[in-house]
């Protein structure tokens, strides 16, 4: 059985690798202007870190991380950021579990971002019990809890849990 725990420090590098190998999967997806090499450089992961990004990772029983997922706590919300599990892992439950762990620590609504073409990641979300944000209403929550460029707010949705409407 796998074990989620808390990253540390010292598995920056296998952070970054596990998200830039399964965040090929947007290349030719998302806008061409949106994707970067790396997709996640070692500067990015520690400007989230250093912003409250808290990464949690699932390990495999070789005891290598097999996904990550961070959760950072932003005014009154939970967002779930960079959210990915290795290619070869992929489609044996390891992003639910970690879902399920961040939402186990409870306290605020979690919100999710993600490429509006990203939609096997939305449909992943919504199996889980997310709802997506109204197109209206999803510039807005960019601008307040995220820190993206405009470019990335025309091309991305929200989802929450609860959602929106649930007081």
């Amino acid at each position: 059985m796998s074990t989620i725990r808390r990253c540390r420090p010292d598995e920056h590098a296998a952070i970054r690798a596990i998200v830039n190998a399964a965040a090929e999967r947007y290349r030719g997806v998302i806008p061409a202007d949106c994707w970067h090499e790396p997709y996640m450089s070692a500067e990015q992961l520690a400007r989230d870190v250093a912003a409250g990004v808290a990464f949690w990772g699932c390990e495999d029983e070789d005891g290598a991380l097999a996904g990550v997922m961070g959760i950072q706590p932003v005014q009154d919300v939970h967002l779930v950021r960079h959210a990915y599990v290795r290619p070869d892992r992929q489609g044996h439950g390891i992003g639910g579990r970690l879902l399920a762990h961040l939402e186990a620590l409870g306290g605020r609504r979690i919100l999710i971002g993600t490429w509006a073409d990203a939609t096997w990641a939305i449909r992943f979300y919504e199996r889980h019990g997310y709802t997506l944000v109204p197109a209206h209403e999803t510039a807005a929550l960019l601008r307040r809890y995220w820190t993206v460029s405009p470019r990335q707010i025309e091309t991305s949705v929200v989802l929450a849990k609860p959602p929106l409407d649930d007081a």
